[in-house]
């Protein structure tokens, strides 16, 4: 089968290793707009359920993905000074530069060619193609040339700037300031090799009353670095990609009525966005890839009915998961109501905002405020982490990838169960939400 793939992102990167993984016949070309190394993004988070998937599908990535990434423990909650709230659970996070190398060489050595600073401004180019898979991001170029998804797009209303900075965290952090126009808010943990991703978001009014608007970027920049000077502890942010400096953005929800037309099919922020206060971007993107690969694996003979499974296997659970999405940037554009109580108490009801917590689950967060049970706690997730590795097959000591880029400041966001077969994604667990009631194993995550 000719495959033609618009996009070099993770999506993109690891549809091809796992069709070729299938069927190493396929004669796969990646077309990416960019030069190598080039990305948008500083640290993708993910769980161990995305690893015990990637560990499934392909060992070998899966085994230099972990090697690249960093461990962080819990979950803090910091309202103005007051006392630090806490969240359980622990994540990894990886350099978007790092996973595309990692991805990239990948599949290179399975045969994939990946074709650098190459534009696409025409489909017709690809009319041998067989398949068409336009994994071109949130403002998809494939989508706009070919038309008929039937695509809707909506804008939250906070502002918020993807940035990093050189303070390493070893925790994921959410500090909310409080400045004469209003409440600002960050999301930070850590990336990799010293570095760690800042997202900075507030209401539209604040942003305004601060006069974001009119201050240069590097003004920009330093005045948050002001407001969060007690959580970078001396820290500065970095905002330059690609000598250009990160921008305010308001996030773009994606949908499509349709995520294929004729033999053209959509995949990962290109077919749907989730808010990045569910940090799922990039996880989802992977399992579309698996799942469309397995599709088209499954249905050599019609390129339609493949198609047809794949958007049957992803739609159900991305319409839950854009739900919840919704549901989490909704609570953050009105943060400010629930600042009228302390920071145990906040978190609270950031944790409850995909729907009311049970009373016991008020119990279980009120009693992880105590040192002595979050210790117990930790000891806990140790052994269960240790556990999942041994489970998956991760080495004792897993060896370091082979040299990858510093990821750079971000302009645009990571606009990022079930098992059929030994190879299927397992793509209708529920996503893993910040400070959320973690039902299935007492984990919160972002």
């Amino acid at each position: 089968m000719k495959i033609a793939v618009v996009g070099g992102g993770p999506g993109a990167l690891y549809f091809a290793i796992s069709a070729k993984l299938r069927d190493a016949g396929h004669e796969i070309t990646i077309l990416e707009r960019d030069q190598p190394g080039a990305t948008y993004g500083w640290g993708v988070v993910y769980w161990d359920d995305l690893l015990d998937t990637l560990y499934v599908n392909d060992s070998e990535s899966a085994r230099k993905l972990r090697a690249a990434s960093v461990l962080w423990q819990q979950q803090e909650v910091r309202l103005r000074r007051e006392r630090t709230a806490y969240y359980p659970g622990y994540g990894y996070s990886v350099g978007r530069a790092a996973m595309l190398d990692i991805l990239a060489r990948r599949a290179s050595d399975l045969g994939v060619d990946i074709r650098y600073r190459h534009e696409v401004d025409d489909l017709s180019a690809f009319a041998d193609a067989d398949v068409v898979v336009g994994a071109d991001g949130a403002s998809s170029r494939v989508r706009q040339l070919h038309g008929g998804f039937g695509t809707t797009t909506t804008s939250g209303a906070n502002p918020y700037i993807w940035l990093g900075t050189d303070k390493v965290f070893d925790s994921f952090v959410f500090a909310f300031q409080e400045t004469p126009a209003g409440l600002v808010w960050c999301h930070a943990y850590p990336s990799s090799s010293g570095i760690s991703t800042f997202i900075v978001e507030c209401q539209q009014r604040t942003w305004d009353g601060l006069g974001f608007g009119t201050m240069s970027s590097e003004d920009g920049v330093r005045t948050l670095e002001k407001i969060f000077a007690d959580v970078l502890g001396g820290g500065s942010l970095i905002s330059e990609s690609r000598g250009r400096p990160a921008r305010w953005l308001h996030f773009a929800e994606v949908r499509n009525a349709h995520w294929y037309q004729d033999n053209v099919v959509l995949l990962g922020d290109a077919a749907h966005t989730t808010h990045f206060t569910i940090g799922s971007g990039t996880r989802l993107a992977i399992i579309d890839a698996i799942d469309l690969a397995q599709a088209l694996y499954e249905h050599p003979e019609s390129v339609p009915l493949a198609l047809r499974e794949y958007e049957k296997q992803r739609r159900r659970p991305m319409n839950r998961s854009q739900a919840a999405a919704r549901s989490s940037m909704a609570w953050y554009e009105h943060a400010d109501r629930y600042t009228d109580r302390d920071g145990v108490a906040f978190a609270a009801a950031m944790a409850a905002r995909q729907g009311p917590l049970p009373p016991w689950r008020h119990q279980v967060h009120n009693a992880e405020q105590l040192a002595p049970v979050r210790t117990v706690h930790r000891w806990y997730e140790t052994g269960r982490r240790f556990y999942l590795a041994r489970k998956r097959g991760e080495p004792l000591r897993s060896p370091a990838p082979r040299s990858a880029p510093e990821p750079p400041a971000a302009e645009v966001p990571d606009q990022h169960a079930r098992t059929t077969t030994p190879w299927r994604a397992q793509s209708a667990e529920p996503e893993r939400l910040v400070g959320a009631s973690a039902r299935r194993d007492g984990r919160a995550g972002k």
